[in-house]
């Protein structure tokens, strides 16, 4: 899909988190730079914690002064205000990345533009400190929801901070485990139950999409919970679905998890800013470190002509 034959005199950073250094993290980050290197642009690593926000002294900018964009692959929010304070451009903003990484503000943006989802019922906020001193809002979740009940962590990713709840002893002990973290509660969707669809979107296109299953019984179909994959073509309302996802939050690009719902309706799971998209690569050949670059590239060339 993408040739490579655009060449760019663009420079850029890609933001990386220090601490999330492993190798299912790093690879992404190689396969930007070797990206970059096919299109000719000049694109330096750094990672958050070599970009200090000092207040009143841009001189710790150093060579960012330079840069005509940033990838933005964390979720430093703190970091990307500050560097959209200074004058940058980030793909993704800090605004988009807040809103996808909140599991609750996601869905409350969703909904607020009709995109069909699971009934959803966001916990009362407490301090971590504190916790939930009484669990009365269960009862509501028990009234609202029902059984089974999915409890999820808003901040989380690959599906390890999401749970199953099959009735009122289950949900009090995983609220209890989550204690006073932000979580929402929502409908168990039964059709969809160990599988969903991941479509890959970059800009106004859906690049990749798979189809995600579970053969050991899992209730999620995600990679790293043991899950398989395969090519999926996505269908027109499928893709429609996806792109205003992205849209509605202000994306350049995204991971959307689809589910199946009753009578062929679709609903939307999650939207993920900093898609992790070396599976999707292995199951579809479609890199889409090249796909991302090229849309900055395009998006560049009105700003600076380059």
């Amino acid at each position: 899909m993408w040739t490579n034959t655009i060449k760019s005199s663009l420079k850029g950073c890609l933001i990386t988190n220090e601490y999330l250094n492993n190798s299912k993290f790093s690879v992404i980050h190689e396969w930007f730079t070797e990206s970059a290197r096919k299109y000719s642009m000049d694109l330096k690593l750094k990672t958050n914690a070599e970009i200090p926000i000092l207040l009143g002294d841009d001189s710790v900018l150093g060579d960012l002064k330079e840069m005509d964009f940033i990838l933005f692959w964390d979720k430093d929010i703190r970091l990307g205000k500050y560097l959209e304070g200074k004058g940058y451009s980030l793909f993704n903003s800090a605004d988009a990345i807040a809103l996808s990484d909140d599991k609750s503000l996601t869905h409350m943006a969703l909904e607020r533009v009709g995109i069909p989802m699971p009934k959803t019922l966001i916990a009362p906020m407490t301090y971590e400190n504190i916790g939930y001193t009484n669990l009365e809002f269960l009862k509501q979740a028990e009234a609202v929801i029902g059984y089974p009940c999915v409890v999820k962590e808003c901040f989380g990713s690959f599906g390890q901070q999401v749970y199953l709840a099959g009735n009122r002893e289950e949900l009090i002990e995983i609220t209890k485990t989550i204690g006073g973290k932000p979580m929402l509660f929502q409908k168990f969707i039964e059709n969809s139950r160990g599988r969903d669809l991941r479509l890959q979107v970059v800009g106004d296109k859906v690049i990749a999409s798979m189809y995600r299953y579970s053969d050991q019984g899992d209730f999620r179909a995600n990679i790293t919970a043991g899950g398989k994959m395969k090519p999926y073509t996505p269908t027109k309302e499928q893709e429609e679905l996806a792109l205003l996802c992205c849209k509605t939050l202000g994306l350049d690009f995204a991971g959307v998890d689809l589910l199946f719902g009753n009578n062929g309706e679709t609903l939307v799971c999650e939207v993920n800013s900093n898609a992790h998209f070396k599976n999707i690569y292995e199951c579809t050949g479609v890199n889409a470190a090249d796909a991302i670059l090229e849309h900055i590239i395009k998006g560049s060339e009105a700003v600076f002509g380059k």
